[in-house]
């Protein structure tokens, strides 16, 4: 029973990588639309959205180390 618990809580840790992938793809979309509009505003941009990345990737290494804990940590 407790296998089955740990199985469950480490699909529910995965699931913000879904959350992850989502927010990638929002944040490269939202880098193309104003150097589509304005292209003098290109570097400005790209600060935004390497930052936006870096914390939208670290939210899925959390998710993953939390979901590999629970599986293979916590006894």
């Amino acid at each position: 029973m407790l296998e089955g618990a740990k199985s469950i809580g480490a699909g529910a840790a995965t699931m913000a990588l879904a959350g992850a992938a989502v927010g990638i793809g929002h944040a490269s979309s939202s880098s193309i639309t104003p150097v589509a509009r304005n292209p003098s505003l290109a570097k400005q941009s790209f600060g935004y959205a390497i930052s936006g990345f870096a914390l939208t990737e670290a939210i899925a290494s959390f998710a993953s180390m939390m979901a590999f804990s629970i599986l293979f940590v916590f006894r």
